[in-house]
């Protein structure tokens, strides 16, 4: 089971006052050497190094929902970030699936292998083309060669009134 943690991060630190940080244990009965971490909806990612050497990774809009753009029926193509990880010692290869759901019926899926290092981190953006007939959730249930699911949901909202005047 993955345990997620969260706890407030110094406002006296880099990151603006109000930030979270999301700790994710790996769940024990992983199946195979590479794991997600975690998958995030994101408007945007940006690799930068720092000293260490170490990477950072920003994201930028990460959302579970979107205010839809004009009526529906409406077709969008959200990107998926799937963060995983390979073990120490461990090959680093598998294979990513993604299946997109709606009200338990399948409606895109994606399949692309995954090389990871040893020890190290990588990640794959899953982009679907989803038509939303009506408002409501999808889900995107993420795996790694046959092992437990992260499901995101992603909820489409009704679209915002244009401002008066």
């Amino acid at each position: 089971m993955w345990t997620p943690r969260h706890r407030q991060v110094s406002p006296r630190g880099e990151h603006p006052a109000g930030c979270h940080l999301l700790v994710v244990v790996r769940r024990e009965d992983s199946v195979g050497s590479v794991h997600i971490i975690g998958a995030f909806f994101i408007e945007d990612i940006s690799l930068r190094q720092v000293d260490g050497p170490s990477t950072r990774i920003d994201l930028t809009g990460v959302h579970f929902s979107l205010a839809a753009p004009g009526p529906v029926p409406v077709t969008l193509e959200p990107h998926l970030l799937v963060l995983v990880h390979c073990a120490e010692g461990e090959p680093g290869n598998g294979a990513l699936e993604v299946v997109y759901e709606r009200d338990g019926e399948q409606i895109a899926r994606n399949v692309q292998p995954l090389e990871v290092e040893p020890g190290k981190f990588n990640y794959r953006l899953v982009r679907a083309e989803l038509t939303f007939d009506e408002l409501g959730t999808v889900t995107a249930k993420c795996r790694v060669d046959l092992g437990p699911e992260t499901t995101v949901p992603f909820t489409l909202l009704p679209p915002v009134a244009a401002p008066a005047g």
